[in-house]
């Protein structure tokens, strides 16, 4: 072989590898984004022939396809819609535009993702038209709609989560929307209906399970400082703190006080358990600043505070200041100054807490079924972080029980079974409504259930309404129809 055929035939090697090379990257690593770039008008225009996916809770179908004349073939059709809206969100391709899982798991429901490349293949060789895959959602059915109508007409939301996996299993927010008046292939009609979305107040648009205007989690907090002091290790459940009936924070003229307006309970002092059971603000202050704002952020987020997660819906980290001064960190004790937390995030902390300390992944993906039913994507539970130990989780655990049986948080009480809870009632501004909490898990020997319910508004009572009055019965609701299957 001549010197100029060896260079030559070189040269057409390394073409043809770089030829390789850039296909696969295409086909196997940028396909995914390839297809859902909006300016890819060709991939747009051919998921106009594919039958997308259904979306699937517990084997019941909560959006499909079905064909049309018009030029986009198919249109989507949800059952239940209001109920499901903050899950599923909705999917107009004459509007180019779609949310929630229609949006976060598109690739899978319309066929184009980077996995169902062999799928794409079969149905292009034996000539079957071609499908998206289906999207198995954690979600429970029977639960998602007792927290549906156990919120009813409140503004707020619920987040129920099976606490060993992570696993959601009711996503609720209200007010809500029927998302087949935005799937409609009439744009007239669409962008009518979003417009009266869109100028509602509450806006219905927002998922309050996950985001939208945080509210302060008010004492359900109080599960964090009493995180942070048992796991120091120099406090216990039966630990003693001054009891006065009202605390000057330090550096300023600002009084805290008790729900009571007078001492937690009778005597100078107050254990941990008794000012987490009877949610008393003053005790949970002085702690909180004994302990530091470093201790309660570092718990915080062990919890899941600051951090992010993809459900695959995209939820925005609750909010832990990154500092605090000393009347900042009283005001923490008891879950108000700036913290921020959404029902998932409080859900998170008593999922850990009944989880022997141990806190999951939060998911709503089981798997993506193919046409062929063959199931692939499997989602696996994964481990998020420890907060607390075994000990610390079962004290806590403990406290949270009491709490119920025979604190502020009877409202969650169910007969014959331990459940364990806690309260909230956070103050906004000083003429607003107050927020209303509760979180809890149910049964406190073998959880099955975590459960987070946040009402807005104070809940339609201005400042008189409770989180043991409004927010703890909605919860009951929910843990008993997972406890009642």
């Amino acid at each position: 072989m001549t010197k100029e055929v060896r260079r030559l035939a070189i040269l057409i090697l390394a073409m043809f590898l770089t030829l390789f090379c850039s296909v696969t990257v295409i086909q196997g690593v940028q396909s995914d984004s390839l297809a859902e770039n909006p300016n890819n008008k060709r991939a747009q225009y051919d998921s106009y022939e594919v039958q997308r996916g259904s979306i699937i809770a517990s084997g019941s179908v909560i959006a499909s396809s079905v064909p049309t004349s018009d030029l986009y073939s198919f249109q989507r059709v949800y059952t239940d819609a209001a109920m499901w809206a903050p899950v599923t969100g909705y999917y107009n391709p004459a509007l180019g535009s779609w949310t929630g899982i229609e949006a976060a798991m598109n690739s899978e429901l319309s066929g184009r993702g980077g996995s169902q490349f062999f799928e794409r293949l079969d149905q292009l060789i034996s000539g079957q038209a071609p499908r998206g895959s289906s999207v198995a959602l954690s979600l429970d059915p029977v639960v998602q709609k007792a927290a549906f109508e156990a919120l009813g007409d409140q503004q707020g939301a619920v987040v129920a989560i099976e606490p060993k996996t992570g696993r959601i299993l009711a996503m609720v927010s209200s007010p809500t929307f029927d998302t087949n008046s935005l799937a409609t292939h009439d744009t007239d009609a669409a962008n009518a209906a979003y417009d009266a979305l869109d100028a509602a107040n509450p806006d219905p648009l927002i998922n309050r399970a996950i985001g939208g205007d945080m509210n302060p989690p008010g004492s359900t907090f109080k599960l964090v400082v009493a995180a942070a002091a048992l796991d120091s290790g120099k406090y216990t459940a039966s630990s003693t703190l001054p009891n006065p009936a009202s605390f000057t924070l330090p550096q300023t003229n600002h009084q805290v006080m008790n729900a009571s307006g007078g001492t937690c309970g009778p005597g100078e002092t107050v254990t941990i358990a008794d000012a987490l059971r009877l949610s008393c603000n003053v005790p949970m202050a002085e702690l909180a600043i004994e302990l530091g704002d470093d201790a309660l952020r570092q718990m915080a987020e062990s919890f899941g505070f600051n951090h992010s997660f993809e459900l695959p819906l995209k939820a925005p980290a609750s909010v832990f200041p990154q500092k605090l001064d000393v009347p900042q960190t009283g005001m923490a004790g008891f879950g108000q100054s700036d913290l921020r937390a959404t029902p998932l995030q409080m859900a998170l902390v008593a999922a850990g807490i009944a989880n022997g300390g141990v806190v999951m992944t939060p998911t709503m993906v089981d798997g993506i079924v193919a046409p062929d039913l063959s199931v692939h994507n499997a989602t696996e539970p994964q481990q998020l972080s420890q907060p607390v130990t075994s000990k610390v989780a079962d004290a806590l655990k403990s406290m949270m029980v009491a709490d119920v049986s025979n604190g502020v948080a009877g409202g969650a009480r169910i007969d014959g079974v331990d459940v364990g809870g806690k309260t909230g009632t956070a103050e906004n501004d000083s003429d607003e409504p107050y927020t209303l909490w509760f979180t809890g898990f149910a049964p406190a020997e073998n959880p099955e259930v975590a459960v987070a319910v946040v009402v807005e508004n104070g809940g339609g009572q201005g400042q008189s309404g409770s989180g043991d009055a409004i927010a703890a019965p909605i919860a009951k609701q929910v843990m008993e129809a997972v406890l009642n299957k």
